[in-house]
């Protein structure tokens, strides 16, 4: 039981803290990308080519739409998961696994720092 009440040291959740801040600001900037590319409205310069053509390029324009609101919605998660993280180092309760109790390696947590399980949780769900 004393696994349960084993926690990171507020050394190691200020290195977590810093490496998801640095997370959200770059998945921030990436989402503005996205944002004003799906916002860009621009015309291709294809009015005075083929009707083929141009309904090609509007079908494809609509595509890369629906594929860039997409993007838009998984960044919004990805940085909602960041900032539910951050509350987690707040409350000093991350990077403990919520199916286990036990601490979730650190190697993973610097590759996944949204992470809320630990493999072995995660394999005993996808088993």
């Amino acid at each position: 039981m004393s696994e349960n009440k084993e926690r990171y040291s507020d050394a190691d959740l200020n290195e977590f803290k810093e490496i998801i801040l640095k997370k959200i600001e770059n998945a921030k900037e990436d989402l503005a990308l996205i944002n004003s590319a799906y916002k860009n409205d621009s015309n291709n310069g294809t009015d005075d080519t083929s009707p083929t053509f141009k309904a090609f390029e509007e079908g494809s324009e609509t595509m890369s739409k629906e594929s860039n609101v997409q993007l838009a919605i998984r960044q919004e998660k990805f940085i909602r998961d960041l900032k539910n993280a951050l509350l987690r180092i707040e409350n000093k309760t991350y990077g403990i696994c919520r199916v286990t109790g036990k601490l979730i390696q650190k190697g993973r947590l610097k590759l996944v720092p949204h992470a809320t399980l630990s493999i072995e949780a995660k394999n005993m769900q996808s088993s």
